[in-house]
């Protein structure tokens, strides 16, 4: 017999199995994969884009203000 932990935990099994045996969830997984360093490397640049500029408008603000702007 078994418990009530153990009975929701083999049906999660065997549902994550059912799931990953279908064509949509493999396609998914290789396009992720395929895809993944083009979303870090693009997550990064506009990351990095993000911080010049913001650096850039800090230092207008500074200098529009005379200095006085922290």
């Amino acid at each position: 017999m078994e418990t009530k932990e153990e009975r929701i935990a083999r049906r999660h099994r065997e549902r994550d199995e059912q799931m990953k045996a279908t064509p949509g969830y493999l396609t998914f997984s290789i396009m992720f994969t395929l895809a993944y360093p083009f979303i870090a490397v693009f997550t990064f640049v506009m990351s990095t884009l993000l911080a010049v500029f913001s650096g850039i408008s800090r230092a207008m603000a500074w200098i529009v203000s005379g200095g006085r702007s922290h």
